[in-house]
C-alpha cells in the first residue's frame, strides 16, 4: 500500500496523481469493451445558448442525434467531430481522443442562406461571378447555389468518376480547382450549395441507351428542349450521381441540392420498372435514402428541389415525388414556387403571379401542415425571373420582396432567388 504519510509535502502531488492513475484505469478495466470507447456531450445554440434538439453528430462513420436536452453520445472514437442542426451552419472540431471522452460542447452558429443561383456558364463567367459576389457584399444575400453537374449533365470541375470521362460529361472544365474555390468563398462568409441536376442527362442518356428513359418504340426519348433523360430506377445511374455529391462533399461545399430528383413529366414513357406510383416513389426515395447513406460521413446538408404543385397534391403528381415520403430523408425541402409554376393556381387565387406572397406562404404553410415538420426544415426557391405563362410581367423588387417577405414570416430557413440567366440587381433586393 502506498502511504502517503511517509512522504514529505513535495511528494504529495504525485502521490495523488499517481493513486488517481491507479484508480482511473481500475475503472476501465470494469468497463466492458463495447461501452468503454464513445464520446458525449451536448449540442447548444451560440446565441440563445439553448440545447438544439434533433442535432446530426458525427464521429467518423456514426451518425447520432440529439436529444430534447441537445445531449448525444456517440459509440464511436475520433479526432475529430462533426455536428449540424437545419437553421445553423454545420461545424467541426478536434479532440483529444482519451479512452472514455470527457463530456464535450459544441456551439451551432444560427443562419438563415439567402442565395442567389449560378448556373454551370455562370460560375464560370468571370463577369457573371463577380457580379453575384458584389450583389453578396452590398445586400442582404450570404450564399451561393453553384451548378456542379448542370441541366444539359454537364460537369463544372475535372471528376476522378470514370464514368463522367467516358460520357464525355466534362468536355467544358468550367473550375480549375474547386476545392480552391470552396476556400475563397469561405474566406468570404459565403454558404455554398451544390445543385446536382439527377436524372436530366443528357450526356449519359446518348452516351449510355441502356441507362436512357425511351419512348414506347424503344428509342431515347427527348424532352421539349431536346435533351435525354436517364432512368430514375437504375442504380448505376444513382452511384454515378452520388459519386458526384461525395466530390461536391469533399470539395467543401455546406449543402448538396438534388434538383431534377424526378419522373419526366410526360406521358407513354418506358422504364425499367412498370411506369405505376409505388415504382416512382420508391425509385426517387431509394435514391434519396443511398445518398443520405453514402454523404453521411462529410456533415453535409442534403435538400431535394420538388415541384410547386407537389406541396399541394395527395399523389406523387406522376413523377415520383410525394412530399410525406421526401421529408424524412433529407434536410431541408425546396419547392420551387415561382407564381410561373403554377399554371392553375391555388386555392382562392386563379392568377398566381398577381399574388407573390399568399403564393409562397399558402404553400408552405401547406407543407408544413401535411409533414408536421418545423419551418426550418424548408428553403424555397423564388421567382427573380420575368413571368412566361400568364401576362409577361416583369418579377422586380415589389414581386421579389412580396416572396422573401412570405418566406420570413412562415420561418422558413432563408430563401433562394432563380434567375436562369444569372442576372440579379441590387435594386431588387434589401442593402
Amino acid at each position: 500500500m502506498y502511504d502517503l504519510k511517509q512522504k514529505n509535502d513535495n511528494d504529495k502531488p504525485y502521490a495523488y496523481k499517481k493513486i488517481a492513475t491507479i484508480f482511473f484505469m481500475m475503472i476501465l478495466l470494469l468497463v466492458p469493451k463495447e461501452e468503454a470507447v464513445y464520446m458525449s456531450g451536448r449540442v447548444i445554440d451560440s446565441v440563445t445558448g439553448r440545447p438544439v434538439k434533433d442535432a446530426t453528430v458525427t464521429v467518423n462513420q456514426s451518425v447520432v442525434q440529439t436529444d430534447e436536452k441537445g445531449s448525444f453520445i456517440v459509440h464511436a472514437m475520433g479526432q475529430k467531430i462533426m455536428a449540424r442542426a437545419c437553421g445553423c451552419l454545420r461545424t467541426e472540431q478536434s479532440v483529444a481522443a482519451p479512452l472514455v471522452a470527457a463530456p464535450l460542447q459544441i456551439n451551432l452558429i444560427p443562419f438563415k442562406p439567402k442565395a442567389l443561383y449560378l448556373s454551370f456558364y455562370g460560375i464560370g463567367s468571370r463577369t457573371l461571378r463577380e457580379a453575384a459576389l458584389r450583389l453578396i457584399d452590398e445586400t442582404e444575400l450570404n450564399a451561393l447555389v453553384i451548378d456542379v453537374k448542370g441541366d444539359r449533365g454537364l460537369i463544372v470541375y475535372k471528376s476522378s468518376i470514370p464514368l463522367a470521362k467516358e460520357v464525355n460529361a466534362q468536355r467544358h472544365i468550367i473550375i480549375r480547382d474547386m476545392v480552391e474555390l470552396m476556400q475563397s468563398l469561405k474566406k468570404r462568409g459565403i454558404y455554398t450549395i451544390a445543385r446536382i441536376v439527377v436524372f436530366k442527362d443528357n450526356p449519359l442518356a446518348h452516351a449510355r441507351p441502356d441507362l436512357a428513359v425511351k419512348t414506347a418504340g424503344g428509342a431515347v426519348w427527348l424532352d421539349n428542349e431536346n435533351l435525354a433523360w436517364v432512368d430514375p430506377a437504375k442504380k448505376e445511374v444513382w452511384d454515378y450521381n452520388i459519386g458526384i455529391a461525395e466530390e461536391a462533399a469533399r470539395s467543401g461545399f455546406d449543402e448538396i441540392q438534388f434538383d431534377y430528383v424526378r419522373f419526366p413529366d410526360a406521358a407513354g414513357l418506358a422504364y425499367s420498372v412498370p411506369n405505376n406510383q409505388g415504382n416512382r416513389v420508391r425509385a426517387i426515395t431509394g435514391f434519396l435514402v443511398e445518398a443520405r447513406k453514402k454523404l453521411k460521413p462529410y456533415n453535409v446538408f442534403l435538400a431535394a428541389d420538388i415541384f410547386g404543385y407537389v406541396c399541394w397534391n395527395l399523389d406523387d403528381t406522376k413523377i415520383g415525388q410525394r412530399l410525406e415520403d421526401i421529408a424524412p430523408l433529407v434536410d431541408y425541402i425546396s419547392p420551387m414556387l415561382y407564381p410561373s409554376g403554377f399554371q392553375f393556381g391555388i386555392p382562392g387565387y386563379r392568377i398566381p403571379v398577381a399574388h407573390p406572397f399568399e403564393i409562397v406562404y399558402r404553400t408552405l404553410r401547406r407543407s408544413q401542415e401535411r409533414t408536421g415538420l418545423d419551418p426550418v426544415r424548408f428553403r424555397p426557391w423564388l421567382q427573380a425571373f420575368r413571368d412566361y405563362a400568364f401576362d409577361r410581367r416583369y418579377f422586380g423588387r415589389q414581386q421579389i420582396q412580396a416572396q422573401i417577405s412570405a418566406a420570413d414570416q412562415f420561418g422558413s430557413d432563408g430563401w433562394m432567388l432563380w434567375n436562369p440567366q444569372n442576372i440579379y440587381s441590387t435594386a431588387d433586393l434589401k442593402k
